[in-house]
């Protein structure tokens, strides 16, 4: 029995030896860590051209709060936007827009970078300067909004409404039932070499061809990006006519379009041949026929794609020239500037835009006066049924106006 308890109590000194040993050899480590660290901060504290992420945060809370909630007059300059509506742009992405915090950028930055670079079109290189973010960093967060505003589309575009048989608006008014304006325009784009025939328009510009439709205040119904400089307006809504989830024209109802498209049922096109564009009449002319006042109210009518394609770019730079992402996410931004514009006519009760006279320049039938070079659309064809309705509709017009002079 003693020699049993000895040899416990050898085995319990041993144990304890070990335990020991292994103490003094963690308390070892952990002052060498110490040291290490100690040692890193110093060079780091020393050297001028790297500073600690803790001394980078103030800046940037510093400079949020400048660019964003000091004023909404930097607000509005800086982001297109006034302090309210960017608030609300945020908790509308995070809440249908699926867009998260993460654990060094909140979602209030992440909108600022995207809404930064759509208004200033400015390089990585500029953005993470200002926002002191890595390379990588902004151009990943760019990507998420972008995709965050796409989910947002059936929220954003506004739903039709068709003029009212009571409306009162003298440029809407004749147009009853009439659900906006279509149009292309011309964007400038990157592309590959071996892809620059095909978007090269007819100006010898590297552009992508965006339909769009509007309604008469100035919200887009429907965009369609991606196809090349080279393709003709009537092509494009010919194509898209077809598409399963493509611009949808309810029987009753139409939109206002230029010469680029047949007059047939859906879209309402001018007089060929015939005068039409605003500064025709200008100078106290007057028209001389139906055909001719029609053209004139038309054109008044049409003209909201006009300004409103004028308004999109002037207030996004990034759609003013070609940027500097791959064509696919190109596309993305120019839908993404069209909704976000929406939502900012939405929510702001005054947009600053609308006091300056803005027509898109870019768009071909600024060009010159109707005549019979335009590609037409040919699976939307024409009838004698749609033909006599314009027809009757300029005749109304034209009484109704002479009847007012006389």
């Amino acid at each position: 029995m003693s020699r049993l308890k000895l040899n416990k109590q050898k085995k319990q000194k041993k144990l304890a030896a070990f335990c020991t040993l292994w103490l003094h050899i963690l308390n070892m480590v952990s002052w060498y860590i110490q040291a290490v660290q100690a040692v890193i901060s110093i060079h780091l504290d020393s050297c001028p051209t790297r500073p600690r992420y803790k001394m980078f945060y103030p800046e940037r809370k510093e400079y949020m709060h400048r660019l964003v909630y000091e004023s909404d007059e930097t607000c509005l300059h800086q982001l297109r936007m006034n302090r309210a509506t960017f608030v609300s742009l945020c908790n509308m992405m995070e809440m249908a827009g699926r867009l998260k915090a993460s654990k060094y950028l909140e979602v209030d930055e992440q909108v600022a970078i995207f809404l930064y670079v759509l208004a200033h079109h400015v390089k990585n290189r500029v953005v993470k300067f200002y926002f002191r973010r890595s390379g990588e960093t902004i151009s990943k967060y760019f990507n998420k909004v972008l995709n965050a505003v796409i989910r947002l589309e059936s929220e954003l575009f506004k739903k039709p409404e068709p003029i009212s048989e009571t409306s009162t608006d003298e440029r809407w008014k004749w147009f009853k039932g009439c659900l906006g304006a279509i149009d292309g325009t011309h964007i400038s784009v990157q592309v590959p070499e071996e892809d620059k025939p095909r978007y090269r328009n007819r100006k010898g510009e590297i552009t992508t061809n965006v339909l769009a439709a509007c309604t008469p205040d100035m919200h887009f119904i429907y965009v369609l990006p991606g196809w090349e400089g080279s393709a003709a307006d009537g092509r494009i809504l010919r194509s898209d006519m077809i598409r399963e989830n493509g611009l949808q024209v309810p029987k009753g109802n139409y939109y206002l379009v230029d010469a680029g498209y047949t007059n047939g049922e859906g879209f309402l096109a001018p007089f060929r041949g015939q005068r039409y564009h605003l500064n025709t009449w200008l100078n106290g002319q007057k028209p001389e026929k139906p055909e001719e006042y029609f053209n004139m109210k038309h054109s008044a009518a049409r003209n909201v794609i006009e300004r409103c394609f004028g308004v999109l770019k002037k207030r996004w730079a990034i759609l003013r020239s070609p940027s500097f992402y791959p064509i696919r996410t190109q596309n993305k931004i120019i839908l993404a500037c069209c909704l976000v514009h929406n939502f900012i006519r939405r929510e702001m009760a005054y947009d600053p835009l609308d006091d300056e006279e803005l027509i898109d320049t870019n768009n071909d039938a600024n060009d010159e006066d109707l005549g019979s070079h335009v590609d037409n659309i040919t699976t939307i064809g024409t009838s004698n049924e749609w033909t006599n309705f314009r027809q009757n509709l300029a005749t109304s017009m034209f009484n109704a106006w002479i009847s007012r002079h006389h």
